[in-house]
């Protein structure tokens, strides 16, 4: 959850609301980070020492967790692509049959964002499916495809080249923006959502349902990326 459990928190407000019985984990790697987020602790909210195996540790003691969802944002950002797959690897392991792992990046001021969406299968081989890939912006900083090249997840970003399915989608995105530019006149948010539109007409899967445009997810269902790491 990095240097402050804020997420954690936000996300444990948000998501009781729905189930109150679901219990939350902030897990974290830096001994200092898990005790200072110890007076955070409430029913249904724990903070554990450890890393991608989910082979945790606090003051009662070490267990190992069985999640049905797992979010990974801006960690594995921080890794060598090589380092990708044995993350995704240990994390499958703690995470139960049919559960999701939303791992992704997002710009420093969680304006802009990109992430995956994967299912852990029932089986042992592939590990995980690709569920969706999401694009995520408020708007604040404008609307630009090229904006989410920059937050890709890590096994993504250095992949942006010609040949590759993800460098074909951008290009693709990046025509529909500019031939949409008319629907500026009705506000940022209608341009975002024009260019899904022009964009699903080229053959790409999208997710065009209204309330995700408003808030500016772009959802690319069961993308063409090749097989996921690990």
């Amino acid at each position: 959850y990095g240097f402050e459990p804020v997420t954690t928190v936000e996300m444990w407000q948000r998501l009781r609301r729905m189930n109150p019985t679901l219990a939350i984990v902030g897990i974290e790697i830096d001994p200092a980070r898990v005790a200072a987020a110890q007076p955070y602790r409430r029913d249904g909210l724990s903070f554990w020492l450890g890393g991608f195996n989910f082979t945790l540790s606090d003051n009662e003691g070490a267990g190992m967790v069985q999640a049905r969802a797992v979010r990974a944002f801006n960690v594995l950002r921080q890794y060598e692509p090589a380092q990708v797959a044995p993350a995704y690897a240990q994390m499958a392991a703690g995470v139960l049959p049919g559960g999701l792992l939303i791992e992704g990046t997002s710009d420093p001021l969680g304006r802009v964002w990109v992430a995956h969406v994967l299912r852990r299968n029932a089986d042992a081989s592939p590990l995980w499916t690709r569920e969706a890939l999401v694009f995520g912006t408020n708007f604040r900083s404008g609307f630009d495809p090229a904006q989410f090249q920059s937050v890709l997840p890590r096994d993504l970003i250095q992949r942006v080249v010609p040949g590759e399915p993800i460098y074909n989608f951008f290009v693709a995105w990046r025509q529909a923006w500019q031939e949409c530019r008319a629907a500026r006149v009705w506000g940022v948010r209608s341009w975002f959502a024009a260019s899904a539109r022009r964009l699903a007409s080229r053959g790409y899967l999208l997710d065009l349902r209204a309330r995700y445009l408003r808030r500016g997810f772009l959802v690319w269902k069961r993308p063409n990326l090749g097989a996921v790491p690990g």
